[in-house]
C-alpha cells in the first residue's frame, strides 16, 4: 500500500485535531528556591529528544502549583516551543512530573480524529519545521504566534495508517532516548567512582598540566563563508554549537572538548562544560581539545573534569573564558600513575559503551528521519512494516 499523506488526504488546521490546549502563556509565575515542583522552560525542549530534558529549571510552591496554573500538562500531550525556538515539540512523559508558563503549549490530540504518536511525528516532519520557521516573527527573538496555529494543516489519514507512522516514529525515538538515559547513567556511575576513590590518602594535589596532553595548536578556526562552502562530511565543534567540515588537520580517535569561552563555560557547579567526542571530526578556536597522560584514560580524564570546580579560573566579566594557561595550572587532588592506570581500567568500558550507544544513536536517528518523509510521500510500502 503506497500513498502521499500529503495529497492523498484531507487536511485539518492543526486546532481542529486538538480537544485541549494548556496555554499558561502571559505573566510570570512566581518560583520558590524549595518548591517541589518542576517548571520547565523551552530549553528543555529539543527536536533530538523524546521527552522534555531538565537544564536549568526551576521551582515552585505547592500553592503556585494548585492555584496559579489554567491547566497543566498530562501524559501523550505534545510540548510545543511558541517563542525563542518556534516549532520544537517534545512528548509528554507518563508519569510527568513538571509543569509549564511562558512560551510554550501543550497540544492534546482529539483521539477520535488524530493520533497522538503520528501528530508528533508529522509536527516534527521537515515539511511542518520548514512552515513554521518560514512563518515566525521578530528579528531579536523568533516567535510563531497562536492565532498562526490554524495555518499549521495536518493530513487525516485513516487511523491505522496514522499509527502504523506514529509507531513507527516512536519507536525509534524511544530506543534514542533509551541509549541517552543509559549514557547519563553511565556517566553518574563514573563521577561517583572519581569522587570515591578521591577520598585515599595518596592522592596529593597536582597541576591538571600532568594529567592532559593539549591538542590546541591543531585547532582550525573558520570563517561562516568558509563553513559553508565546505563539504559536510565531518562534524565541526566549537564551545557550543556543532557546525561542519573544514579542510586541513582531522582528529581522530577519542578526546575530551573543554569550552574555552562564550555565554558560560562552567555549569552551575562550577564544573567546565566538556564533552568527549570519537571518530573523525575538526575543532575551531573556541574549545580546548585535550587527550588523558600519565595513566589517565579520556574516560577517567572526563570523570575529574566532571568532579572538579573550576570557576575560580574563569576570567573575563563581558564574555567568560577558560585559557589554557590557567587549565594547566589548575591544582586539584589527583591519583599517582599506577593507581590512575587502575581507575581508566574500570572506567574505559564505561566510556566504551557510551561511544556505541551513540553510533546506535547516529545510526537510527538518521534511519528514522530518512524513512519518515518517505513513508509519507509514498515512497515506500508501508503494508511491509511491522512494528
Amino acid at each position: 500500500m503506497r500513498f502521499n499523506i500529503w495529497k492523498d488526504f484531507e487536511q485539518k488546521p492543526l486546532p481542529d485535531v486538538l480537544s485541549f490546549v494548556v496555554d499558561n502563556r502571559g505573566k510570570t509565575v512566581p518560583t520558590d528556591v524549595n518548591g517541589n515542583h518542576i517548571l520547565i522552560a523551552t530549553n528543555c525542549i529539543r527536536n533530538e529528544n523524546l521527552y522534555p530534558s531538565y537544564e536549568k529549571v526551576r521551582l515552585l510552591s505547592e500553592d503556585t502549583y494548585q492555584n496559579w496554573f489554567r491547566a497543566h500538562p498530562e501524559p501523550g500531550d505534545i510540548m510545543f516551543v511558541n517563542k525563542g525556538t518556534p516549532g520544537r515539540v517534545c512528548m509528554v512523559p507518563d508519569p510527568i512530573d513538571f509543569c509549564i508558563a511562558q512560551d510554550m503549549v501543550a497540544l492534546r490530540a482529539n483521539e477520535d480524529i488524530v493520533y497522538n504518536k503520528y501528530l508528533f511525528a508529522i509536527l516534527r516532519s521537515w515539511k511542518i519545521q520548514s512552515q513554521i520557521t518560514s512563518t515566525t516573527v521578530g528579528d531579536v527573538i523568533p516567535h510563531f504566534k497562536k492565532q498562526q496555529l490554524k495555518e499549521i494543516m495536518i493530513p487525516i489519514p485513516p487511523m491505522r495508517v496514522q499509527k502504523m507512522i506514529g509507531d513507527y516514529y516512536f519507536a525509534f525515538s524511544k530506543k534514542i532516548e533509551l541509549n541517552k538515559n543509559i549514557n547519563d547513567n553511565l556517566l553518574f556511575q563514573m563521577l561517583l567512582l572519581f569522587d570515591n576513590a578521591r577520598e585515599k590518602a595518596s592522592w596529593t594535589e597536582q597541576k591538571l598540566e600532568n594529567v592532559m596532553e593539549f591538542y590546541d595548536q591543531k585547532r582550525k578556526p573558520l570563517s561562516s563563508r568558509q563553513r559553508d562552502g565546505m563539504h559536510r562530511n565531518y562534524p565541526y565543534y566549537g564551545a557550543t554549537t556543532i557546525v561542519d567540515y573544514v579542510e586541513d588537520y582531522i582528529f581522530d580517535g577519542t578526546y575530551i572538548l573543554i569550552s574555552e569561552d562564550g555565554a558560560n563555560v562552567v555549569d552551575e557547579n562550577g564544573h567546565p562544560l566538556t564533552q568527549y567526542t570519537f571518530g573523525k571530526f575538526w575543532i575551531n578556536n573556541h574549545a580546548h581539545i585535550v587527550k588523558g597522560s600519565n595513566g589517565f584514560s579520556e574516560a577517567l580524564l572526563l570523570a575529574l573534569l566532571g568532579t572538579i570546580n573550576m570557576r575560580s579560573i574563569v576570567t573575563g566579566a563581558a564574555q567568560p573564558k577558560i585559557n589554557q594557561a590557567n587549565l594547566r595550572n589548575f591544582k586539584t587532588l589527583l591519583p599517582d600513575e599506577n593507581e590512575a592506570k587502575k581507575l581508566s581500567n574500570l572506567m574505559d568500558p564505561m566510556l566504551n559503551m557510551m561511544i556505541k550507544n551513540d553510533k546506535e544513536n547516529q545510526s537510527l536517528t538518521e534511519l528514522r528521519d530518512s524513512l519518515l518523509p518517505k513513508l509519507m510521500s509514498g515512497e515506500l510500502d508501508i503494508s511491509a512494516l511491522n512494528i
